[in-house]
């Protein structure tokens, strides 16, 4: 889903979310408890796509290595920091992309049209339904 996004180059604030893998015929869960940020390389191993994963719902947020990770709960706060992607997914269907970068958005958008995602479209303000940027 994040393919064209370089998620190496980025610090990942893991926030509320329930995950899982399969891993020794049982469900095991993506992120450690005690895991709230990880380095692009960490993240890629923990969402190793050679296993079947779960997301019931996942809230991360990618910030330029060496930028300034806080917490974001709301749209703005999202504009005025660092925070340069979030991924939001609850309900093991409904995703949404905030992106800052146009043309990086543009091509998740490509991306995610190429896997035949249902019902896809861009978030504006006439249709975002959240009032946060956050799952719970």
């Amino acid at each position: 889903m994040l393919k064209p996004f370089e998620r190496k180059k980025y610090n990942w604030l893991v926030g509320a979310g329930e995950e899982y893998k399969w891993q020794d015929t049982d469900l095991k869960p993506i992120f450690p408890d005690n895991v709230n940020i990880l380095n692009g390389e960490e993240l890629l191993q923990f969402i190793n796509t050679d296993v079947s994963q779960y997301i019931i719902f996942t809230d991360l947020k990618a910030f330029p290595i060496g930028s300034h990770i806080l917490k974001i709960d709301k749209y703005e706060e999202f504009i005025k920091s660092d925070c340069e992607l979030i991924l939001l997914s609850v309900d093991s269907s409904y995703t949404s992309i905030y992106c800052k970068d146009p043309k990086l958005l543009s091509e998740l958008y490509v991306n995610m049209e190429s896997l035949k995602v249902d019902k896809l479209s861009y978030i504006t303000d006439e249709n975002d339904f959240r009032s946060t940027v956050i799952v719970r």
